[in-house]
């Protein structure tokens, strides 16, 4: 090739580079301004966002916000909807409709749908995708379009401390208790009581936790071991080189075996041949 096509061929491959890295950084920043808290509010007027709680930006459709109250230390992700009332400029009266307590988690894309009364308790995470709702349609007319049709509407109550996982779905009129667990892709309808996990279309109680007995049916794997919390930043990373010197260690002894074990058998077969007639037929 060229000289002069190698030289052209770098400086493209040099601009397309610097392009990518200013493209990244202009969209982090813009990030930055877009997201909202409550120093932040942008043009929502939220009836309450709590200190420290931040909704990242591009937000997804919010509307009823004076009826939306946040509680603090809250991370809603991107893409998430948040709306009280069937639609946007309805006066719902003096009392808020969606209440979200402290410390919840909403990935990415979730939506919760709010007409009447919908509760998150504190230190409900949630995996993206997420659909909680107090309205559901109706299909009683059936010449009416069910789009047209007035829905049925119920409240809607996640106990604290719950988790609700990738793509669950959280019907009117579900009241989930303390500590549950909603599995990935699970339609919850009814009561869920405390410590239950759940699972399916539509959602069944496949393990529950008991005082006497713990959880039925057992746990197949054991629990994790929490880390310390006085532990600093500075000894998790020294635990952590640790932990791959360690590996290094073990593997080094691994080789040394296998090389050794290679040693042997090549010392035997020497040995074989030196043997008087050996090899003869």
């Amino acid at each position: 090739m060229p000289k002069n096509e190698n030289l052209f061929s770098s400086w493209r491959g040099w601009r397309r580079r610097v392009t990518s890295r200013l493209v990244h950084r202009g969209w982090r920043a813009v990030q930055r301004a877009g997201a909202v808290t409550a120093e932040r509010p942008g043009p929502y007027r939220f009836g309450r966002i709590g200190v420290g709680t931040r909704l990242a930006f591009p937000q997804g459709t919010l509307f009823g916000e004076p009826w939306i109250e946040l509680g603090e230390h809250c991370v809603i992700g991107e893409q998430v909807t948040l709306t009280a009332g069937m639609m946007p400029g309805v006066d719902l009266g003096p009392d808020p409709v969606l209440r979200i307590g402290n410390g919840v988690v909403l990935g990415r894309g979730s939506h919760v749908i709010a007409s009447v009364p919908v509760e998150f308790g504190d230190d409900v995470f949630c995996g993206p995708y997420v659909y909680v709702t107090s309205d559901n349609h109706s299909y009683d007319d059936p010449e009416q379009p069910i789009g047209r049709q007035w829905p049925r509407s119920a409240p809607v109550h996640i106990g604290p401390g719950s988790w609700l996982g990738a793509g669950a779905v959280i019907l009117p009129g579900a009241r989930l208790g303390r500590n549950v667990v909603v599995a990935a892709g699970a339609v919850v309808r009814g009561e869920v009581p405390d410590h239950a996990v759940v699972a399916g279309a539509p959602a069944r109680i496949i393990r529950r936790w008991a005082p006497e007995e713990g959880w039925q049916p057992p746990l197949r794997t054991p629990a994790p071991v929490p880390i310390p919390e006085d532990m600093t930043v500075e000894q998790l990373l020294a635990l952590a080189e640790l932990e791959r010197e360690q590996e290094r260690a073990g593997e080094q002894a691994r080789q040394r075996g296998q090389a050794g074990e290679r040693g042997l058998e090549e010392a035997r077969e020497v040995d074989l041949e030196r043997e008087p007639g050996a090899g003869a037929s």
